[in-house]
């Protein structure tokens, strides 16, 4: 009878085992989710931030890349790149910006999440001008 009982006991920390793997795998997916969303709030903000610096006459102190940098580490991130061309002309253009954030998973360590996005920019409707 105690050989039953221990062959019970061994397949009891098994399934505690697999529980608490499949509770790990859970939790990091949900965590790589969360912070996949939230480098793409940091590119969005960043893109967004960067768009009107580059229209000069607009106003804005520094450069595009400075603005996408400064709002993507407000919002946790590390900006990777910045294609905000300089454009002095009333012409539509977009800002396109790379950012990463690091984030720390239970089972596998650390990871970057990376996430990229554009903002368009028309300085022609700062006056009301109808684009053609």
């Amino acid at each position: 009878m105690s050989e039953e009982q221990g062959s019970a006991t061994l397949l009891l920390l098994a399934v505690a085992c697999l529980v608490l793997i499949l509770t790990v795998g859970v939790a990091d997916a949900g965590i790589a989710f969360a912070a996949r969303l939230q480098a793409a709030a940091a590119a969005d903000a960043a893109a967004l931030a960067a768009a009107p610096v580059t229209f000069r006459p607009f106003g804005a102190a520094g450069s595009p890349a400075d603005e996408a940098r400064r709002f993507a580490a407000a919002n946790g991130a590390v900006l990777v790149a910045c294609r905000c061309p300089i454009d002095p002309s009333w012409q539509p253009r977009v800002a396109e910006v790379v950012v990463e954030r690091r984030v720390a998973l239970l089972g596998i360590g650390a990871v970057t999440v990376r996430a990229e996005s554009r903002a368009e920019f028309s300085p022609a409707a700062l006056i009301g001008v109808a684009e053609p």
